[in-house]
């Protein structure tokens, strides 16, 4: 079987497409082959040896894909059944080995494309905005990174229940967010979120949606009135577009997030959020209801991954450093 494997931690040049041991599945996993493979901003972290729980290299990324399964001894699925899985490292590969309650069941019709695309950008959504978040219709939220993988999920299902959408991204990208339908589309290379959010509404917003990190958590945070939620699931701001880690500007990063005490969140009636999808792989109970409701909302069309690009799995390097340059609109 072959695999791209990160042979050290580094910059996108570390990758290797190299022959590895077939999978072996233990008992209560099943073997899928692989179709397709989602590419997130974690996987770029992991490569850097970044990322919380990394393995030690030579090691295989990879957070979600789809495929076809193999076998499956626990019987819940017949060979040849349609998956999309959330696994936490190995997806980079031709073949995999997963625990069969890391499976979910892929609609009739689904491109493995799109079906690759939706565990980590959407869960990671839809679990902050409506399973910790609780938003209601004509809540108002803030998404920065809107043109990415989450941020386009996040915008999708803000539309479908009736949300007020703020979105931050390049200049290049304002069009897009236009398309996509948020209603406050923000230039962050020209504007200061938190003064466009503060001068459409006042009194504060219900949720600010934030990967970007430092700084950026401080004013999303001071974007939340009464009732508001601060989401943080990421912190790309740490990495170059060289697909290094900036330590420069990661120590003057990380100096720059707030630090949250529980007295003033309770006198403004606030809560910080954080969220790592990865971390809850094995809650099934949790996810799959989650993804069933996703599915049914992709079936009226409510709902569909943007992909922005797809590469060959043996140019991993090619597409990490696509997402470093940040080029894509949508998933990779």
């Amino acid at each position: 079987m072959r695999a791209m494997v990160v042979r050290r931690y580094g910059p996108p040049e570390v990758f290797e497409w190299r022959e590895v041991p077939e999978p072996q599945p233990k008992p209560g996993q099943a073997l899928v082959r692989v179709k397709a493979v989602g590419i997130n901003f974690a996987d770029l972290l992991a490569r850097l040896g970044v990322y919380s729980n990394t393995p030690k290299a030579p090691f295989i990324p990879g957070l979600e894909l789809a495929g076809s399964i193999e076998s499956d001894p626990t019987g819940r699925f017949q060979p040849g059944d349609r998956v999309c899985v959330l696994t936490f490292f190995h997806a980079y590969a031709e073949r995999i080995a997963v625990n069969a309650d890391q499976l979910f069941r892929v609609p009739d019709g689904m491109p493995f494309e799109h079906a690759a695309a939706i565990p980590v950008n959407y869960l990671t959504a839809y679990h902050s905005m409506f399973e910790m978040g609780n938003l209601r219709k004509g809540d108002r939220i803030l998404i920065t990174s809107a043109a990415g993988g989450v941020g386009v999920a996040a915008v999708q299902l803000a539309r479908a229940r009736g949300l007020i959408t703020f979105g931050t991204a390049g200049p290049t990208k304002q069009d897009f967010l236009r398309q996509i339908g948020v209603d406050h589309p923000i230039d962050y290379t020209r504007e200061n979120f938190l003064e466009v959010v503060r001068r459409v509404a006042p009194e504060g917003i219900e949720m600010a949606f934030d990967a970007v990190g430092g700084k950026s958590f401080e004013q999303s945070y001071r974007c939340l009135g009464p009732m508001g939620r601060l989401v943080v699931y990421g912190f790309s701001t740490v990495v170059s577009p060289k697909g290094r880690i900036n330590y420069v500007r990661a120590a003057r990063e990380f100096l720059q997030t707030p630090r949250f005490k529980p007295l003033p969140l309770i006198d403004k009636n606030i809560a910080v959020i954080g969220v790592h999808i990865g971390k809850l792989a094995n809650k099934s109970g949790v996810l799959g209801p989650q993804l069933e409701e996703i599915f049914r909302m992709y079936h009226t069309g409510e709902v569909k991954p943007v992909i922005g690009k797809t590469f060959p799995l043996q140019e991993a390097a090619a597409a990490h450093q696509y997402i470093h340059d940040r080029k894509n609109i949508g998933k990779v």
